[in-house]
């Protein structure tokens, strides 16, 4: 039994008193010893009060807090900071109810703007992230993914005019893929550049069968940067098929998890019905009773929003075309799949990722040091096995046991730093939480590819001859390109063996990415300087397909200077090409277009009113243009306005134009940026259409510009094809028509020169 002076002694500890502190402060309530316990209200100087739990002297538990702005919180609080579940309302009105960290929202929560606007969803640090709905008082509405206080990722806007877009976004703007329903019926599946149409699409007119938009929603998959991972043709890493988001479900659910019922409450009766369900929901069931009303499909193409082609085609397409116009779900599989699918190639990228980690990591910390002839040869390797449990060098995993190889580990070292990579940088972009993204295969090697989350590097398998090539050129290939920084050949930066269970070999070469940019390339030619068979099927060109020689309609003028720097480069690459007897290497050149200046359209606001789109051909809309009519210019180079940052291609210096005087110059994209000028990135010119002398265009392909503002970037690839006489002796009759007796010494040297003359009419003087 508690004693009566034990009873006293803890009344006296809670006693109820008030306390004048000498700054003027006051506090009422309960006290344990000298501090604030229990229940209490404390009155700071400047008028602001708290009434509310005390524990040890803070404010912990529940309370109110008022200031003398007006604004006011009722909730948790912890250590003296708003943390927890609590509703804060500012002296301008707005209101919010949710999750709090730190007094910091964070979490899932709900709040209204002064001017009523709306968001329920969830919050990190104080800005919208993650999943939620935004509601503007002009009745507009977005459900889907956000990033930085921005929508980015997923997303579904409705707009209170009936329109409706589902698709990608990026700060706020659409920018990815996307479909675009309009109030009449119609659709417009395609690609946006910040808030623009940019590449190709379809319009569907109000009546014509479109494609089913509920296989369409199944097939889009996005990252937290906003890129529609549909575009690179990635595939479900663990069950070799594409998955459904769950945009919606994922909101629900997690207002579902929060403190605040209301809120969870609210969240689940509305989210059924935005437009993301209703868009392939409605449109999909309608579509018979409205089929036969319209016939004829656009295809089109933009350039920052400004319509540059049109193709008028019938609605009823041959099987094989409807086939590969499902939004590319059954296209999406490469001639690898069958070795490496599902579950497997999740594992070879965890593999992968373990093994490179485990390379970088032991090579580090070991001192610079030349090259010996001893770190070359396929004898200079790194073998580990990594055991699924761990082992006492490496980590414990949850991939497959297998074994490591890492070739001439010293000799790429020093290549990642003359290229000024940081080790660092490097294994986070590859073996990053983010992983690796597989993409299909550019070719008809059979290779797989990955492309790290960056963008930045591209890892593709190897067939044994191209590993045993590669080692072989390497001494040379390490002193061509120290020597020479401009140059185009691909950059290596790594070349390893897994050995999976049973004995399976597969190779991996790291490389630098040619189109790290945040341009989009609208266009991708492999240049051989050949004409047999370097053609593209038109029914099998999509929108990232690699086009090739006889494919290309355009011509491209440069500046003086910047063109002899170009092939000045390229007869030194390929001088060493030739000299280690290499062949059916490529140019791999990317074009990036600018709309004409005076139709571009000004960017459209990032989500505020209604966005009425124009799709009829030439029309632009109406209103000040923000940009001026210059497309493309040159201006001195100044170090402190563009990013030098070292890329994964290019390491070399800034270039020269002749109509700066000769300078250093930078590239000057009005709306866009300022970029460096550097040979194989960033390199302006003009392309000029060229005409087709047999009539390759139908009269419904219309091409509405012939002169075009173009950003270029450019490599060598496909350098591992060792010239064979055996295998190219028939080749070489059929095509050059030389003396098999001969054949063996001239026929690198024949392809190098076919190679530039070839360049020479793509780049003429």
């Amino acid at each position: 039994m508690v004693s009566l002076q034990q009873l006293f002694q803890f009344e006296d500890a809670l006693k109820v008193d008030k306390k004048v502190f000498v700054n003027g402060e006051t506090y009422i309530g309960h006290f344990k010893g000298a501090l604030p316990y229990e229940k209490g209200k404390y009155t700071w100087s400047d008028g602001t009060a708290y009434e509310g739990d005390w524990e040890a002297g803070q404010m912990t538990g529940k309370g109110q807090i008022h200031w003398p702005s007006g604004a006011k919180y009722e909730g948790d609080v912890s250590g003296g900071c708003l943390h927890g579940s609590g509703t804060f309302v500012a002296p301008n009105g707005s209101e919010y109810s949710g999750a709090w960290r730190m007094n910091i929202q964070h979490g899932v929560g709900r709040k209204k703007y002064s001017n009523s606007d709306i968001y329920e969803g969830s919050w990190k640090e104080g800005l919208r992230e993650g999943s939620g709905k935004y509601s503007w008082n002009s009745g507009n509405t977005y459900v889907g993914n956000w990033k930085g206080g921005t929508m980015c990722g997923r997303g579904v806007m409705r707009w209170v005019n009936g329109d409706i877009f589902d698709g990608a976004w990026l700060s706020g703007f659409r920018h990815g893929s996307g479909v675009y329903r309009f109030a009449d019926g119609g659709y417009y599946f395609g690609m946006w550049s910040k808030g623009l149409k940019d590449g190709k699409g379809t319009f569907y007119p109000a009546g014509t069968r479109h494609p089913s938009l509920r296989r369409w929603n199944s097939s889009l998959t996005f990252d937290d940067s906003g890129r529609s991972l549909l575009s690179y043709c990635s595939l479900n890493s663990e069950e070799g098929s594409v998955s459904r988001p769950s945009v919606m479900r994922s909101l629900s659910e997690k207002m579902s998890t929060s403190e605040d019922r209301s809120i969870s409450d609210h969240s689940r009766e509305t989210m059924y019905d935005e437009p993301s369900y209703l868009l392939y929901h409605t449109s999909d069931r309608g579509q018979g009773e409205m089929q036969d009303q319209n016939t004829v499909v656009y295809e089109r193409e933009y350039m920052q929003g400004v319509l540059i082609k049109e193709l008028v085609r019938n609605a009823e397409l041959p099987r094989r075309t409807k086939e590969r116009n499902k939004f590319y779900v059954k296209k999406a599989k490469w001639k690898c799949v069958d070795k490496f699918k599902g579950r497997r190639s999740y594992y070879l990228r965890l593999n992968l990722q373990l093994g490179i980690r485990y390379t970088v990591g032991k090579i580090t910390p070991v001192p610079m040091r030349e090259v010996r002839a001893s770190d070359f040869g396929e004898r200079a390797r790194i073998g580990m096995y990594f055991p699924r449990k761990g082992s006492k060098f490496t980590p414990p995993h949850y991939s497959i046991d297998f074994h490591w190889k890492d070739y001439c580990p010293m000799v790429f070292r020093n290549l990642r730093e003359m290229f000024k990579l940081d080790a660092a940088e490097y294994m986070m972009s590859i073996c990053g939480d983010d992983g690796l993204r597989e993409l299909s295969s550019p070719g008809k090697s059979g290779s797989i590819f990955y492309l790290s989350h960056d963008d930045r590097f591209v890892i593709k398998t190897l067939k044994k001859s191209e590993l045993k090539s590669l080692l072989k050129m390497l001494p040379n290939y390490y002193r061509h390109v120290g020597k020479h920084e401009n140059t185009l050949i691909t950059k290596f930066f790594g070349l390893h063996q897994i050995t999976l269970r049973g004995g399976r070999k597969v190779r991996f070469v790291v490389m630098g990415n040619m189109f790290c940019t945040k341009l989009r390339i609208h266009r991708c030619y492999d240049l051989k300087g050949s004409s047999e068979g370097r053609y593209t099927d038109k029914d099998k060109i999509e929108s990232k397909t690699t086009l090739k020689d006889l494919d290309l309609a355009y011509e491209f003028r440069m500046d003086r200077l910047l063109r002899e720097s170009l092939f000045k480069q390229l007869s030194l690459d390929c001088l060493f090409l030739e000299s280690q007897q290499i062949i059916d290497y490529s140019l791999l050149l990317g074009l990036h277009f600018r709309a004409p200046e005076h139709l571009k359209a000004p960017l459209e606001p990032p989500a505020a009113m209604p966005v009425h789109e124009i799709i009829s051909a030439g029309a632009t809309p109406q209103g000040e243009l923000r940009i001026p009519p210059k497309g493309l210019l040159l201006v001195t180079h100044e170090p402190n306005f563009v990013n030098t940052a070292p890329g994964p291609h290019i390491r070399g210096n800034t270039l020269r134009a002749y109509s700066v005087g000769e300078k250093e110059v930078d590239l000057l994209l009005p709306g866009t940026g300022r970029l460096r000028v550097q040979l194989g990135v960033n390199m302006p010119a003009q392309a000029n259409h060229k005409l087709q002398q047999d009539n390759i265009q139908s009269s419904s392909d219309v091409e509405l510009f012939e002169v075009y503002d173009v950003v270029l970037y450019m490599g060598i690839i496909d350098i591992l094809q060792r010239y064979n006489v055996k295998k190219k002796v028939e080749h070489a009759l059929k095509s050059l028509k030389f003396d098999p007796l001969t054949i063996s010494a001239v026929e690198p040297k024949l392809y190098a020169k076919r190679f530039i003359n070839f360049l020479h009419t793509v780049f003429p003087e």
